[in-house]
């Protein structure tokens, strides 16, 4: 017997519990709300979803394969999410890092700091498509600058986070780029182009933004504070330009297209290699093993690995400018994730996600208010399924009959996709992106969400422009296309 089809009300009581859950976790907990609080509120809702499948007709054993099928889709993010934590330990431990926060304090002056972390992570991501390999590299690297010279760390956030998404957005090497317009039928190269429409009047508003929030930063700037951390960088590690090297071979790596995983995790043992060879004094320092020096790094970059490591100064900002990192420390991202995707593994089963996606639509009447409505239904499904990739994949599946009953070119409908899906995906705490920006970069999406602005600007731009009419790309109808052949 087939299970019936939800109504309304059934696709909306998961997410009212949900609505409800997580404003009363924020409120009870703050910032502490996503170590615990809201993975409640997410099985909570979860449970409210399968109480509705089963009085619809669905029984366990397809409830649980919808829920296995859903955690899958998380694994690969997991697994990268732990080897970026052992990366970001080794990193530390090897000299890298520092070395990057020593020249960035160097090189960045602070009236134009937010703009230019803005443009590095753009360009870096735009050369090797990864916004989240960017984010645990460069944007680690330059979180710390940010520290060192005295900058808001919610706003170097979002510059990080804006850059490294506009870069992930445009560079055909990105996984999303490709995703989008192969579930909407549309040309990948095509698809870039399109984006740009959006795209770049969003980053360029962005750093004219950036630029106005650094603006006379460095007026009362006081050298001495970049000194005194400069000088406790050297006093704890040897720095020197070698020390990139491993970072340079992860870009490397990207750029040749190797997956994110091995790629990762082949940059955090060569990390932990880096450290052994050119680190001794540290290690040394991190470790009660007395003799030979080949067992005390072995048990230091093992520790970085799993654990990441603590260093003492005396100073509490220095302290917390080179102590993180390890396996360990994404523990609480990955419950995160998996307790969203339980979430939306249930909501999709159910039907109940389609069902929702049914009603929005029944409202759509013109071009211009179909795509708005593909825009922020990507929103939505981000909020509910906490993953990118399905906020592309449904939305996609579910509206393409309909940009083809109004005539419209999938290029439309692919540049939906990433304005709605891809770019707002690090701004909702439970979501993959941004459970795994605050465990990379260390602030809470509530905090830096507000200065993420090409992630803003950019669907923002999308949906403007949809109901303006401007920058629609309409089909030519079949027949017209044989006449002129």
């Amino acid at each position: 017997m087939e299970p019936k089809s939800p109504s309304l009300f059934d696709a909306l009581a998961p997410v009212a519990v949900l609505i409800a859950g997580l404003a009363a976790s924020v409120t009870l907990y703050g910032d502490n709300a996503s170590y615990g609080p809201n993975q409640i509120v997410l099985f909570l809702a979860a449970g409210v979803a399968m109480i509705i499948g089963w009085k619809n007709g669905y029984d366990w054993e397809r409830l649980e394969l919808g829920l296995q099928q859903g955690i899958s889709i998380s694994i690969g993010a997991i697994l990268i999410l732990l080897a970026v934590g052992s990366l970001i330990g080794t990193f530390l431990l090897s000299g890298t890092v520092p070395t990057l926060i020593y020249y960035g304090l160097h090189l960045l002056n602070p009236a134009i700091f937010y703009a230019a972390a803005c443009v590095i992570c753009a360009v870096v991501a735009l050369s090797i498509g990864s916004s989240w390999t960017v984010a645990a590299t460069v944007g680690v690297a330059l979180m710390g600058v940010s520290q060192g010279l005295g900058m808001d760390k919610a706003i170097t956030a979002g510059a990080v986070i804006s850059g490294a998404y506009f870069g992930d957005k445009m560079s055909p090497l990105s996984e999303t780029t490709n995703l989008a317009p192969a579930v909407a039928g549309s040309e990948l190269f095509s698809h870039i182009r399109n984006m740009a429409r959006t795209s770049v009047p969003a980053f360029v508003l962005a750093l004219l933004v950036f630029v106005a929030l650094g603006w006379g930063q460095g007026s009362d700037y006081d050298p001495s504070r970049l000194d005194a951390i400069a000088s406790g960088l050297q006093s704890q590690f040897t720095l020197g330009w070698y020390l990139l090297l491993p970072l340079l071979l992860v870009l490397v790596l990207a750029v040749l297209k190797v997956p994110a995983f091995p790629a990762i995790a082949i940059g955090a043992l060569t990390g932990g290699l880096w450290a052994a060879l050119f680190q001794p004094e540290a290690i040394q320092s991190m470790t009660d093993t007395t003799g030979n020096y080949g067992l005390q790094a072995l048990t230091v970059v093992w520790q970085a690995l799993f654990e990441g490591i603590t260093v003492e100064t005396g100073s509490d900002d220095l302290d917390a400018l080179l102590s993180g990192g390890g396996m360990g420390s994404m523990l609480n991202t990955v419950w995160l994730i998996l307790a969203a995707m339980c979430f939306g593994a249930v909501m999709e089963t159910c039907g109940l996600l389609k069902r929702l996606v049914q009603a929005i639509l029944s409202g759509v009447r013109s071009s211009g208010s179909l795509i708005a409505t593909t825009i922020t239904s990507c929103f939505g499904v981000n909020l509910l399924t906490a993953d990118q990739y399905i906020a592309i994949v449904v939305p996609g599946r579910m509206f393409k009959s309909a940009y083809e009953e109004q005539g419209l070119s999938p290029l439309n409908l692919s540049r939906a996709l990433e304005d709605g899906g891809t770019i707002t995906s690090p701004l909702v705490p439970w979501n993959s992106c941004g459970a795994y920006m605050q465990g990379v970069l260390m602030v809470n999406p509530i905090d830096y969400a507000l200065y993420a602005f090409f992630n803003w600007f950019s669907p923002v731009l999308g949906i403007l422009l949809a109901h303006l009419g401007v920058g629609i790309k309409m089909a030519l109808p079949r027949v017209t296309r044989l006449e002129e052949q």
